[in-house]
């Protein structure tokens, strides 16, 4: 991984963090791209010390804003030509029914369309790396998921489960029909379960709330840098070269449920997510 460059979003907490200090060991240039400054900047600290790398920059991305992501991507154009490695690990879960600031259902506006907008803006500079990868972290919750075209926002009958199971089933299929589309270029796509993973992801960050509940769980949770393992395993495999479009788990590809593999529903999520964030 010398001298690659790498972007992790969500990189200031739990597995993006792991995940960062991790490549930033292995000689990686990693940049930490993530919501708040002042989290950055303290795990930006974390990652330097704990990889002893100083080859880790942080920049300011908020997923949950098209405006954000159109800057962000603009502002990396600018500074490099070449991406060797995204990882969309940022990820929300929403304990009531929230808005972006676009309109869209917080968890669908973040862990899939913001990753959607971001992705497709960093195709050329994954275009000229040697070999581009994409890593999505997805989770089993897709199993019980649907896409609610009918009430994306989910206006009607909210709840933390079906908002959140929609949005990883949404990262699957998005992930499939993108390696269909990306089929005969440099670069591969491929989405991981990271399996229960002791993170922040139900903690409301100003309020605190879901923190005690959080602590109690941990015991039962993997560790960040367990959670890490596949998605390190599918940037940096010089085995996985050429696949591209699986589902892994344990550094394993895992069979999907029919709902995951309707290439007719994936095609349906492109064309919508399309129309959603203004790409044609």
């Amino acid at each position: 991984m010398k001298g690659k460059v790498v972007i992790i979003t969500g990189a200031n907490a739990g597995m993006g963090l792991a995940t960062t200090v991790e490549l930033a060991r292995k000689g990686a240039r990693v940049i930490m791209a993530c919501r708040s400054h002042k989290r950055g900047e303290e795990a930006l600290v974390a990652a330097r010390q704990q990889s002893g790398s100083e080859e880790i920059e942080l920049m300011l991305l908020d997923l949950s804003s098209l405006d954000s992501i159109r800057s962000f991507a603009q502002e990396f154009a600018a500074r490099y030509s070449v991406l060797d490695v995204l990882i969309n690990n940022a990820g929300v879960v929403s304990t009531k029914r929230q808005l972006t600031a676009d309109g869209f259902e917080m968890d669908l506006g973040v862990n899939h369309l913001g990753h959607f907008l971001l992705t497709n803006l960093l195709l050329e500079q994954l275009q000229a790396a040697e070999q581009g990868r994409i890593v999505v972290v997805a989770s089993g919750a897709y199993k019980i998921g649907s896409m609610h075209y009918e009430d994306p926002t989910l206006s009607r009958g909210f709840n933390l489960a079906k908002a959140y199971a929609r949005s990883k089933l949404a990262n699957i299929l998005f992930t499939r029909e993108l390696a269909l589309r990306l089929q005969g270029t440099r670069i591969t796509v491929n989405s991981v379960h990271p399996g229960a993973v002791g993170t922040s992801i139900g903690v409301n960050r100003e309020t605190g709330f879901g923190s005690s509940v959080m602590k109690l769980m941990s015991y039962f949770f993997l560790t960040p840098e367990q959670g890490a393992d596949t998605a390190l395993y599918l940037a940096t495999a010089p085995e996985l070269r050429q696949v591209t479009g699986e589902y892994y788990y344990r550094r394993k590809i895992k069979e999907l449920s029919p709902r995951a593999t309707d290439s007719a529903e994936a095609k349906r999520l492109w064309q919508w997510s399309e129309e959603q964030v203004g790409l044609s």
